[in-house]
């Protein structure tokens, strides 16, 4: 009915993405090269209409498509948003007219009409936020230390109303729209401390984290994105089918976080392969794999997960498939390792071209190297130095070098013989108590999920 719908919109922050998706499809087309792994247009359907501006610039500075479809791509984004001009410094780049279309400058008085209206309809509320002067702070900061800042208090002493409320929130969501994150932030958290509804206040986070991700304050985002998760698997009023679609948004919305955060990429192993959300990339984001495939790859800590990844690979190998996990399955599926080493090249234009992972390029070969290396090891008796510094695009010195390094490294049972310029391997099977460690690893968390799952059916 109606009260569903209304609280179906109120949990949704997004602006709408579905514009992104066609954006997407419509450049992916005429993909060659590097755009052939570009995922924007997946990517783009569970992000924020603003989330995917940050995505557009990176594909136009990388020149993946056209400066033309990139620009149009903005256009059709903002063209829901409030930001006028900046819609009209991108009309006027596209059509190379300093002159914006009248419609253009209807919306601009138009926006400008709303801003001042729903100014109006927050009562006081935007006067005790607003501090006299930069040195001072605001009455609502002094009344939250004090613990006063709530309805009650403020509808007695400043007449305050629930209208008032509303027209705040409405206000904070204009802000975002105008891309005022930095206030939009502000305003979403002091209306969270004094909305009383779980529903709304599950919004206001959605566009807190939002905001904060834009601005970026990525220690902030970081603890919105793990209250959020807690409040996603906490909400017992909402159907399955709506928590797996906010549990695919938040690993979405994660990416920012994780793939910016000193310790984010540890949190994408943590988060991607709990129970929960991998069943949510397996039923619904399979292209999320990629970025669990890169951070289970560059993570020491976290190094054993990736067979646990190879499997979800397999698994899922109809449905998505990119160089970065066929990379893993040709070293441990088929034991391929000319093919791995062939993927590693395109993996390398495939890290360059994605926003998330562009950072993390050169740690992932250098891992994954790592990683072929130590697998080639346990399969052979000795290696030919000159094939591995072929390989590695090294000088034979350079990798009898870096053999060295990784022999002491990774514990392996190796020696190099100089004079037949080989490496020398000796057994590399596993100790059995460690095979024991490895195949138990995970239970206790497991079973500890499984006995919160029950205590909530019961």
């Amino acid at each position: 009915g109606t009260g569903q719908r209304e609280r179906e919109r109120e949990r949704v922050w997004v602006c709408g993405s579905s514009r992104g998706v066609t954006l997407g499809r419509k450049v992916s087309e005429m993909a060659k090269g590097a755009a052939q792994y570009d995922i924007t247009h997946l990517l783009g359907q569970h992000l924020d209409r603003h989330l995917v501006f940050p995505l557009l610039d990176f594909l136009q500075a990388k020149e993946v498509y056209s400066e033309e479809e990139l620009l149009d791509g903005k256009l059709d984004l903002l063209s829901k948003t409030n930001m006028v001009d900046f819609a009209m410094e991108i009309w006027s780049k596209r059509h190379d007219n300093p002159t914006p279309p009248e419609e253009m400058v209807k919306r601009r008085e138009e926006v400008i009409q709303n801003l001042l209206s729903i100014q109006d309809q927050c009562g006081n509320i935007l006067a005790l936020i607003t501090p006299e002067s930069e040195d001072q702070e605001c009455i609502a900061d002094t009344l939250i230390r004090e613990k006063l800042f709530d309805m009650a208090y403020l509808s007695e002493e400043y007449g305050v109303t629930q209208e008032h409320l509303k027209g705040f929130y409405e206000f904070a969501r204009f802000q975002f729209g105008c891309g005022n994150y930095t206030a939009a932030a502000d305003l979403l958290a002091y209306y969270r401390v004094l909305s009383s509804s779980q529903e709304k206040c599950f919004s206001a986070l959605w566009g807190k984290l939002a905001a904060e991700i834009l601005m970026p304050q990525w220690d902030i985002a970081l603890g919105d994105l793990k209250q959020l998760q807690q409040l996603i698997e906490n909400r017992t009023s909402v159907s399955a089918a709506v928590q797996l679609k906010q549990r695919t948004w938040l690993m979405h919305w994660s990416l920012f976080v994780f793939f910016n955060h000193p310790n984010g990429r540890n949190s994408v192993v943590e988060l991607f392969m709990s129970d929960k959300y991998l069943n949510a990339i397996q039923t619904t984001c399979p292209h999320l794999l990629r970025y669990l495939v890169v951070a289970a790859v560059t993570n020491k800590r976290k190094r054993n997960t990736v067979k646990d990844v190879v499997r979800v690979i397999q698994m899922e190998e109809h449905s998505y498939s990119d160089p970065l996990t066929q990379f893993l399955e040709c070293l441990y599926v088929s034991y391929d390792f000319a093919g791995a080493w062939a993927k590693l090249a395109e993996c390398q234009v495939l890290l360059s071209t994605d926003y998330f992972l562009s950072k993390s390029g050169d740690d992932f070969i250098e891992n994954a190297r790592l990683l072929v290396f130590e697998t080639y090891c346990r399969v052979h008796e000795c290696i030919e130095i000159e094939m591995l510094a072929k390989r590695l695009n090294m000088t034979e010195e350079q990798a009898e070098r870096w053999i060295v390094t990784l022999v002491r490294n990774a514990h392996l049972d190796a020696k190099i013989d100089s004079a037949k310029d080989q490496v020398v391997l000796g057994s590399q099977s596993s100790n059995v108590y460690q095979q024991l460690i490895d195949r138990t690893k995970g239970i206790c968390k497991r079973t500890y999920d499984m006995n919160g799952a029950l205590q909530k059916l019961n």
